[in-house]
């Protein structure tokens, strides 16, 4: 029996995403935020794909975006693992892991309801990375510690 491969068509400029945890790319569409999409551009997700490295991973190509940093912290939070390439002329023209910050910015609500990042005043939150492996981070002004972070992402 033949296997069939399913070929997914190259970008002309973009951002790929690879190395994803299994089962965690829609949480990375949902950080990305797809719905601000030009309506042209093509969204490629690949899931449970087998991986020398991790053992099964997913994996976005996103046509003409790149991410800003904030988006790449909140990726880097929620699965470590993955790599992200910048595709220009359909070229990879740069490509690097994930790396969490000593501090993260306006990425995650405190779960804290008192914590004053949640009230009205004019500030973003801030977390410091306190524990690398698993993530644990430390509320900048409250000091409640988080090692959950997809429900608290902003």
């Amino acid at each position: 029996m033949a296997v069939r491969e399913l070929k997914i068509t190259p970008i002309k400029n973009g951002t790929v995403i690879d190395h994803i945890g299994n089962g965690l790319a829609l949480e990375v569409l949902r950080i990305i935020g797809i719905q601000n999409l030009d309506r042209d551009s093509t969204v490629s997700v690949v899931l449970h794909v087998r991986s020398n490295k991790l053992g099964w991973k997913d994996i976005v190509k996103v046509e003409n975006m790149e991410l800003s940093p904030r988006k790449v912290n909140a990726i880097a939070l929620v699965t470590p693992t993955a790599t992200i390439s910048i595709i220009r002329d359909f070229k990879v023209r740069e490509k690097r892991p994930v790396d969490l910050p000593d501090r993260i910015l306006g990425v995650l609500r405190c779960p804290n309801p008192n914590c004053i990042s949640n009230q009205a005043e004019p500030i973003e939150s801030e977390f410091e990375v306190t524990q690398r492996r698993p993530v644990v981070l430390t509320c900048a002004f409250c000091d409640r510690q988080v090692d959950d972070f997809r429900q608290h992402l902003a």
